[in-house]
């Protein structure tokens, strides 16, 4: 089984990014869903690191990793969710 990871940053003064993690972080917990909480403001390697991953340097938190493999921002989360393909 791949480990899900969830690229968050612990600093921010946006509410949207704090509401869009903890909605996801949330959702994740109530479907009994393991998860890594990776906190980007910690190292800067992290942030471009989730930059390369979602082809876009300029991404912001959440972001959603499943092993490997890109899962998507807040977004394309909430997409998966109400389609019940998450």
């Amino acid at each position: 089984m791949s480990s899900l990871s969830v690229y968050s940053t612990l600093v921010t003064s946006s509410c949207e990014i704090k509401s869009h993690q903890s909605k996801v972080t949330c959702i994740l917990d109530g479907m009994c869903i393991q998860y890594q909480l990776v906190d980007i403001s910690q190292d800067n390697a992290l942030q471009d690191e989730t930059g390369a991953l979602a082809g876009n340097l300029k991404a912001t938190p959440p972001q959603i990793v499943n092993g490997e493999q890109y899962c998507g921002n807040y977004e394309l989360f909430v997409e998966a969710v109400e389609q019940n393909t998450l």
